[in-house]
Protein backbone atom coordinates (compact mmCIF):
# COMPACT_ATOMS: atom_id res chain seq x y z
CA UNK A 1 0.00 0.00 0.00
CA UNK A 2 1.52 3.68 -1.15
CA UNK A 3 0.53 5.74 1.42
CA UNK A 4 1.48 9.72 2.23
CA UNK A 5 1.22 10.70 5.45
CA UNK A 6 0.00 14.36 6.36
CA UNK A 7 0.74 16.34 9.42
CA UNK A 8 0.22 19.70 10.55
CA UNK A 9 3.71 20.05 12.19
CA UNK A 10 6.10 18.32 14.00
CA UNK A 11 7.36 20.23 17.09
CA UNK A 12 6.88 17.73 20.14
CA UNK A 13 4.77 14.46 21.31
CA UNK A 14 1.51 14.78 22.02
CA UNK A 15 -2.00 13.25 20.61
CA UNK A 16 -1.66 14.12 17.13
CA UNK A 17 1.88 13.00 16.84
CA UNK A 18 1.24 9.24 18.51
CA UNK A 19 -1.30 8.84 16.59
CA UNK A 20 1.04 9.35 13.35
CA UNK A 21 3.81 7.21 15.29
CA UNK A 22 1.24 4.58 15.15
CA UNK A 23 1.05 5.03 11.39
CA UNK A 24 4.50 4.77 10.66
CA UNK A 25 4.74 1.77 12.60
CA UNK A 26 2.17 -0.11 10.59
CA UNK A 27 3.16 1.42 7.40
CA UNK A 28 7.05 1.45 7.15
CA UNK A 29 8.07 2.42 4.05
CA UNK A 30 5.32 5.84 4.18
CA UNK A 31 7.00 9.58 3.38
CA UNK A 32 5.60 11.84 5.76
CA UNK A 33 5.25 15.47 4.69
CA UNK A 34 4.50 18.51 7.22
CA UNK A 35 4.41 22.38 7.25
CA UNK A 36 7.85 21.97 9.55
CA UNK A 37 9.96 19.42 12.01
CA UNK A 38 12.06 20.57 14.90
CA UNK A 39 14.69 17.46 14.83
CA UNK A 40 14.48 15.41 17.16
CA UNK A 41 11.30 16.16 18.85
CA UNK A 42 9.53 13.42 17.54
CA UNK A 43 9.77 9.54 18.41
CA UNK A 44 12.07 7.05 16.77
CA UNK A 45 9.16 5.62 14.35
CA UNK A 46 8.87 9.49 12.45
CA UNK A 47 12.01 10.46 13.39
CA UNK A 48 13.45 7.74 11.12
CA UNK A 49 11.49 8.14 7.85
CA UNK A 50 11.77 10.99 5.18
CA UNK A 51 10.25 13.95 6.54
CA UNK A 52 9.74 16.86 3.97
CA UNK A 53 8.69 19.67 4.66
CA UNK A 54 7.05 23.92 3.36
CA UNK A 55 9.18 27.02 2.87
CA UNK A 56 8.20 27.68 6.07
CA UNK A 57 10.91 25.32 7.30
CA UNK A 58 13.63 27.80 6.68
CA UNK A 59 12.09 31.03 8.29
CA UNK A 60 14.47 31.96 11.69
CA UNK A 61 13.00 30.98 14.66
CA UNK A 62 9.84 29.00 13.51
CA UNK A 63 10.61 25.33 15.07
CA UNK A 64 11.07 27.15 18.37
CA UNK A 65 7.70 28.39 19.06
CA UNK A 66 7.13 30.65 16.41
CA UNK A 67 4.97 28.83 13.97
CA UNK A 68 1.92 30.01 15.57
CA UNK A 69 1.99 33.72 14.51
CA UNK A 70 2.35 32.49 11.02
CA UNK A 71 -1.37 30.70 10.93
CA UNK A 72 -2.62 32.82 7.94
CA UNK A 73 0.16 31.83 5.75
CA UNK A 74 -0.33 27.66 6.67
CA UNK A 75 -3.02 27.54 4.20
CA UNK A 76 -0.39 28.41 1.12
CA UNK A 77 2.16 27.03 2.95
CA UNK A 78 0.20 23.22 3.48
CA UNK A 79 -1.14 23.36 -0.81
CA UNK A 80 2.90 23.89 -1.50
CA UNK A 81 3.16 20.46 -0.15
CA UNK A 82 4.27 18.25 -3.19
CA UNK A 83 3.28 14.38 -2.75
CA UNK A 84 4.25 12.41 -5.06
CA UNK A 85 2.01 11.12 -8.04
CA UNK A 86 2.34 7.39 -7.52
CA UNK A 87 0.21 6.44 -4.63
CA UNK A 88 -3.29 4.64 -3.44
CA UNK A 89 -4.22 6.98 -0.99
CA UNK A 90 -3.19 10.11 1.24
CA UNK A 91 -3.48 10.25 4.86
CA UNK A 92 -3.70 13.78 6.51
CA UNK A 93 -3.71 14.24 10.07
CA UNK A 94 -5.09 17.87 11.11
CA UNK A 95 -6.41 19.86 13.78
CA UNK A 96 -5.50 22.94 11.95
CA UNK A 97 -4.14 23.16 7.65
CA UNK A 98 -3.36 19.29 6.72
CA UNK A 99 -6.58 18.72 5.52
CA UNK A 100 -5.86 21.20 2.40
CA UNK A 101 -2.70 19.78 1.10
CA UNK A 102 -2.62 19.64 -2.33
CA UNK A 103 -3.90 15.73 -3.86
CA UNK A 104 -2.79 13.79 -7.24
CA UNK A 105 -5.69 13.54 -9.56
CA UNK A 106 -7.33 10.66 -8.85
CA UNK A 107 -5.97 9.89 -5.24
CA UNK A 108 -8.40 9.25 -2.45
CA UNK A 109 -7.42 11.61 0.72
CA UNK A 110 -8.76 10.43 3.90
CA UNK A 111 -8.18 12.90 6.84
CA UNK A 112 -8.18 12.04 10.54
CA UNK A 113 -9.30 14.81 12.36
CA UNK A 114 -8.65 15.41 15.73
CA UNK A 115 -10.95 18.53 15.24
CA UNK A 116 -12.18 21.31 12.58
CA UNK A 117 -9.38 24.22 12.87
CA UNK A 118 -10.27 25.29 16.86
CA UNK A 119 -9.74 29.19 16.20
CA UNK A 120 -11.16 29.78 13.43
CA UNK A 121 -14.53 27.74 14.95
CA UNK A 122 -15.74 26.88 18.79
CA UNK A 123 -12.86 28.48 20.68
CA UNK A 124 -12.44 31.68 18.30
CA UNK A 125 -13.12 34.05 20.85
CA UNK A 126 -10.16 32.35 23.28
CA UNK A 127 -8.01 32.95 20.68
CA UNK A 128 -9.38 36.64 19.93
CA UNK A 129 -8.33 37.37 23.66
CA UNK A 130 -5.44 35.16 23.41
CA UNK A 131 -1.48 37.23 23.29
CA UNK A 132 -2.42 40.30 25.71
CA UNK A 133 -1.88 38.90 29.32
CA UNK A 134 1.34 41.07 29.05
CA UNK A 135 0.05 44.12 27.75
CA UNK A 136 -1.38 46.01 31.01
CA UNK A 137 -2.52 50.06 31.33
CA UNK A 138 -3.79 52.70 28.98
CA UNK A 139 -1.78 51.32 26.09
CA UNK A 140 -3.97 47.80 26.46
CA UNK A 141 -7.31 49.71 26.03
CA UNK A 142 -5.48 51.66 22.84
CA UNK A 143 -5.11 48.31 21.01
CA UNK A 144 -7.42 45.77 22.38
CA UNK A 145 -9.89 47.03 19.68
CA UNK A 146 -8.48 46.73 16.34
CA UNK A 147 -6.13 44.09 17.27
CA UNK A 148 -9.24 42.04 17.91
CA UNK A 149 -10.86 43.13 14.88
CA UNK A 150 -7.78 42.03 12.77
CA UNK A 151 -7.35 38.75 14.37
CA UNK A 152 -11.24 38.26 13.83
CA UNK A 153 -11.36 39.13 10.33
CA UNK A 154 -7.87 36.81 9.61
CA UNK A 155 -9.66 33.99 11.78
CA UNK A 156 -13.09 34.12 9.67
CA UNK A 157 -11.07 34.12 6.70
CA UNK A 158 -9.48 30.74 7.89
CA UNK A 159 -12.92 29.63 8.82
CA UNK A 160 -13.55 29.61 4.99
CA UNK A 161 -10.52 28.34 4.01
CA UNK A 162 -10.89 25.31 6.21
CA UNK A 163 -14.64 24.85 4.83
CA UNK A 164 -13.70 24.92 1.24
CA UNK A 165 -10.19 22.13 2.44
CA UNK A 166 -12.57 20.04 3.34
CA UNK A 167 -14.38 19.21 -0.08
CA UNK A 168 -11.10 18.06 -1.01
CA UNK A 169 -11.37 15.21 1.78
CA UNK A 170 -12.94 12.04 -0.13
CA UNK A 171 -13.51 10.46 3.63
CA UNK A 172 -13.49 12.30 7.22
CA UNK A 173 -12.33 10.04 10.29
CA UNK A 174 -13.03 11.91 13.67
CA UNK A 175 -11.50 11.12 17.04
CA UNK A 176 -14.59 11.17 18.74
CA UNK A 177 -18.09 11.19 18.67
CA UNK A 178 -17.90 14.96 19.81
CA UNK A 179 -15.43 15.85 16.95
CA UNK A 180 -17.71 13.89 14.85
CA UNK A 181 -20.37 16.46 15.15
CA UNK A 182 -18.66 19.30 14.67
CA UNK A 183 -17.80 17.63 11.32
CA UNK A 184 -21.76 17.67 10.74
CA UNK A 185 -21.89 20.51 11.53
CA UNK A 186 -19.36 22.89 10.52
CA UNK A 187 -18.19 20.93 6.92
CA UNK A 188 -21.56 18.76 6.31
CA UNK A 189 -19.83 15.57 6.14
CA UNK A 190 -20.26 12.55 7.72
CA UNK A 191 -17.35 10.46 9.46
CA UNK A 192 -16.28 7.79 10.73
CA UNK A 193 -15.39 7.25 14.66
CA UNK A 194 -11.65 6.04 15.14
CA UNK A 195 -10.64 6.48 19.35
CA UNK A 196 -6.96 7.49 18.76
CA UNK A 197 -4.62 4.86 20.03
CA UNK A 198 -2.89 4.74 23.88
CA UNK A 199 0.30 2.99 24.93
CA UNK A 200 -1.58 0.61 27.55
CA UNK A 201 1.60 -1.48 27.61
CA UNK A 202 3.95 1.18 28.32
CA UNK A 203 1.28 2.95 30.69
CA UNK A 204 0.00 0.51 33.41
CA UNK A 205 -0.21 0.34 37.26
CA UNK A 206 2.29 -0.90 39.77
CA UNK A 207 2.71 -0.71 43.90
CA UNK A 208 3.46 3.06 44.10
CA UNK A 209 0.99 3.75 46.65
CA UNK A 210 -1.22 6.81 46.05
CA UNK A 211 0.10 10.22 47.57
CA UNK A 212 -1.21 13.57 48.36
CA UNK A 213 -1.23 15.78 45.52
CA UNK A 214 -3.69 16.33 42.05
CA UNK A 215 -1.88 16.00 38.73
CA UNK A 216 -2.04 18.59 35.47
CA UNK A 217 -0.59 16.81 32.23
CA UNK A 218 -1.14 18.78 29.42
CA UNK A 219 -0.09 21.75 26.93
CA UNK A 220 -0.02 25.23 28.36
CA UNK A 221 -2.53 26.60 26.25
CA UNK A 222 -5.86 28.91 27.10
CA UNK A 223 -8.67 26.27 26.14
CA UNK A 224 -6.77 23.70 28.18
CA UNK A 225 -7.88 25.98 31.17
CA UNK A 226 -5.09 25.41 33.66
CA UNK A 227 -5.79 28.70 34.90
CA UNK A 228 -9.07 27.00 36.33
CA UNK A 229 -7.11 24.19 37.96
CA UNK A 230 -4.21 27.31 39.70
CA UNK A 231 -7.17 28.63 41.08
CA UNK A 232 -8.97 25.89 42.32
CA UNK A 233 -6.35 24.12 44.21
CA UNK A 234 -5.23 27.74 46.23
CA UNK A 235 -8.75 27.74 47.20
CA UNK A 236 -8.70 24.49 48.73
CA UNK A 237 -4.85 24.75 50.10
CA UNK A 238 -3.97 21.45 48.15
CA UNK A 239 -1.03 20.08 46.43
CA UNK A 240 -0.57 20.29 42.62
CA UNK A 241 1.99 19.08 40.26
CA UNK A 242 2.13 20.86 36.88
CA UNK A 243 3.76 18.75 33.69
CA UNK A 244 3.53 20.76 30.76
CA UNK A 245 5.02 23.84 28.97
CA UNK A 246 3.57 25.96 26.34
CA UNK A 247 2.57 30.13 25.73
CA UNK A 248 1.05 30.19 29.63
CA UNK A 249 4.19 28.94 30.99
CA UNK A 250 4.86 31.98 33.22
CA UNK A 251 1.28 32.02 34.46
CA UNK A 252 2.35 28.46 35.93
CA UNK A 253 5.48 29.90 36.68
CA UNK A 254 4.06 32.54 38.97
CA UNK A 255 1.79 30.41 40.66
CA UNK A 256 4.60 27.89 41.74
CA UNK A 257 5.32 27.72 45.57
CA UNK A 258 3.71 26.84 48.70
CA UNK A 259 0.60 24.50 46.48
CA UNK A 260 1.99 24.10 43.15
CA UNK A 261 5.32 22.45 41.82
CA UNK A 262 6.01 22.66 38.39
CA UNK A 263 8.15 20.36 36.35
CA UNK A 264 7.42 21.67 33.04
CA UNK A 265 7.52 19.41 30.07
CA UNK A 266 8.96 15.13 31.13
CA UNK A 267 9.64 12.57 29.51
CA UNK A 268 7.00 9.62 29.23
CA UNK A 269 9.01 8.05 32.12
CA UNK A 270 8.44 10.74 34.35
CA UNK A 271 4.63 10.70 33.39
CA UNK A 272 4.01 7.82 34.15
CA UNK A 273 5.55 7.81 37.41
CA UNK A 274 3.04 10.67 38.38
CA UNK A 275 0.10 8.82 36.65
CA UNK A 276 0.78 6.09 39.47
CA UNK A 277 1.16 8.10 42.60
CA UNK A 278 -0.74 11.09 42.19
CA UNK A 279 -3.74 11.27 43.77
CA UNK A 280 -6.54 11.89 40.90
CA UNK A 281 -5.70 14.06 37.21
CA UNK A 282 -7.52 17.02 36.94
CA UNK A 283 -8.74 17.59 33.02
CA UNK A 284 -10.97 21.06 33.25
CA UNK A 285 -10.57 21.00 28.77
CA UNK A 286 -13.45 21.08 26.54
CA UNK A 287 -11.48 18.17 24.77
CA UNK A 288 -11.79 16.80 21.34
CA UNK A 289 -10.47 13.75 22.68
CA UNK A 290 -7.75 13.95 25.29
CA UNK A 291 -5.72 11.21 25.91
CA UNK A 292 -4.34 12.48 29.33
CA UNK A 293 -7.45 10.78 31.01
CA UNK A 294 -6.97 7.31 29.06
CA UNK A 295 -3.35 7.11 29.48
CA UNK A 296 -3.94 8.28 33.83
CA UNK A 297 -6.83 5.38 33.84
CA UNK A 298 -4.28 2.89 32.07
CA UNK A 299 -2.21 3.44 35.42
CA UNK A 300 -5.11 3.06 37.90
CA UNK A 301 -5.62 7.01 38.65
CA UNK A 302 -8.83 8.42 38.50
CA UNK A 303 -9.93 11.56 36.52
CA UNK A 304 -12.12 14.54 37.61
CA UNK A 305 -12.92 16.37 34.23
CA UNK A 306 -15.19 18.88 32.77
CA UNK A 307 -18.16 17.14 32.02
CA UNK A 308 -18.23 18.09 28.12
CA UNK A 309 -16.52 16.56 25.34
CA UNK A 310 -13.84 13.68 24.62
CA UNK A 311 -13.69 13.10 28.09
CA UNK A 312 -17.47 12.02 28.31
CA UNK A 313 -16.49 9.10 26.15
CA UNK A 314 -13.30 7.84 27.78
CA UNK A 315 -14.07 8.12 31.62
CA UNK A 316 -17.07 6.22 33.51
CA UNK A 317 -18.43 8.49 36.00
CA UNK A 318 -18.50 7.03 39.81
CA UNK A 319 -21.86 7.19 42.18
CA UNK A 320 -23.48 5.32 44.88
CA UNK A 321 -24.72 2.85 42.63
CA UNK A 322 -21.91 2.02 40.34
CA UNK A 323 -18.01 2.51 40.90
CA UNK A 324 -16.66 4.27 38.23
CA UNK A 325 -12.88 5.53 36.31
CA UNK A 326 -13.92 9.46 37.51
CA UNK A 327 -16.06 12.51 38.63
CA UNK A 328 -17.35 15.10 36.06
CA UNK A 329 -18.11 18.78 36.87
CA UNK A 330 -20.73 20.80 35.19
CA UNK A 331 -19.23 24.23 34.67
CA UNK A 332 -15.38 25.72 33.61
CA UNK A 333 -15.41 27.80 37.23
CA UNK A 334 -13.21 27.55 40.00
CA UNK A 335 -16.02 26.54 42.65
CA UNK A 336 -17.43 24.19 40.14
CA UNK A 337 -13.89 21.99 40.07
CA UNK A 338 -13.60 22.66 44.00
CA UNK A 339 -16.53 21.16 44.45
CA UNK A 340 -15.86 18.38 42.75
CA UNK A 341 -12.34 18.12 44.23
CA UNK A 342 -14.20 18.31 47.53
CA UNK A 343 -16.77 15.27 46.74
CA UNK A 344 -14.03 12.94 45.64
CA UNK A 345 -12.25 13.14 48.69
CA UNK A 346 -15.67 12.45 50.73
CA UNK A 347 -16.16 9.23 48.14
CA UNK A 348 -13.01 7.85 47.20
CA UNK A 349 -14.30 4.37 47.73
CA UNK A 350 -16.57 5.05 44.87
CA UNK A 351 -13.59 4.52 42.47
CA UNK A 352 -12.14 1.43 41.32
CA UNK A 353 -8.60 1.41 39.58
CA UNK A 354 -8.76 -2.07 38.32
CA UNK A 355 -12.07 -1.13 36.30
CA UNK A 356 -9.88 1.95 35.44
CA UNK A 357 -7.47 -0.39 33.62
CA UNK A 358 -10.10 -2.41 31.97
CA UNK A 359 -11.66 0.95 30.56
CA UNK A 360 -8.03 2.19 29.52
CA UNK A 361 -7.31 -1.14 26.78
CA UNK A 362 -10.64 0.13 25.03
CA UNK A 363 -8.16 2.16 23.51
CA UNK A 364 -5.04 0.37 22.58
CA UNK A 365 -2.73 1.20 19.68
CA UNK A 366 -3.28 -2.46 18.18
CA UNK A 367 -6.99 -1.36 18.25
CA UNK A 368 -6.48 1.86 16.26
CA UNK A 369 -3.61 0.57 13.63
CA UNK A 370 -6.62 -2.61 12.72
CA UNK A 371 -9.29 0.22 12.65
CA UNK A 372 -7.47 2.53 10.52
CA UNK A 373 -6.05 -0.21 8.38
CA UNK A 374 -9.85 -1.29 7.41
CA UNK A 375 -10.39 2.33 6.43
CA UNK A 376 -7.61 2.98 4.01
CA UNK A 377 -8.29 -0.12 2.37
CA UNK A 378 -12.09 0.36 2.26
CA UNK A 379 -11.41 3.72 1.04
CA UNK A 380 -8.78 2.36 -2.06
CA UNK A 381 -11.26 -0.10 -2.90
CA UNK A 382 -14.39 2.15 -3.02
CA UNK A 383 -12.17 4.49 -4.96
CA UNK A 384 -11.13 2.18 -7.38
CA UNK A 385 -14.83 1.37 -8.19
CA UNK A 386 -16.77 2.62 -11.11
CA UNK A 387 -18.70 5.61 -10.86
CA UNK A 388 -22.20 4.55 -11.86
CA UNK A 389 -23.15 6.23 -15.30
CA UNK A 390 -26.90 8.09 -15.73
CA UNK A 391 -28.34 4.79 -17.18
CA UNK A 392 -27.50 2.54 -14.32
CA UNK A 393 -28.66 4.90 -12.07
Amino acid sequence: MRVALVHDWLTGMRGGEKCLEALCQMLPEAEVFTLLHRRGSASGPIESRPIATSSLQHLPGVTRGGYRYLLPLMPWAVQELRLPERLDVVLSFSHAVAKGVTVPEGVPHVCYCFTPMRYAWHLQDQYLDAGQEGVSGVFQQVIRGPLREAKRQVLQWMRQWDQAASSGVTRFVACSRTVARRIRSYYGRSSTVVYPPVDTRFYCPDDSPREDYYLWVSALVPYKRVDLVLDAVRHLGRPLVVIGDGPQRELVQRAAGRWVTYLGWQPDAVIRRHYRRCRALLFPALEDFGIVPVEAQSCGAPVIAFGQGGACETVLEAGPDQRGTGWFFARQEVDALAEAIRRFEQQQEWFCPRLARHNALRFSVERFQREMLHVLRETIREAKQPAPNAASA
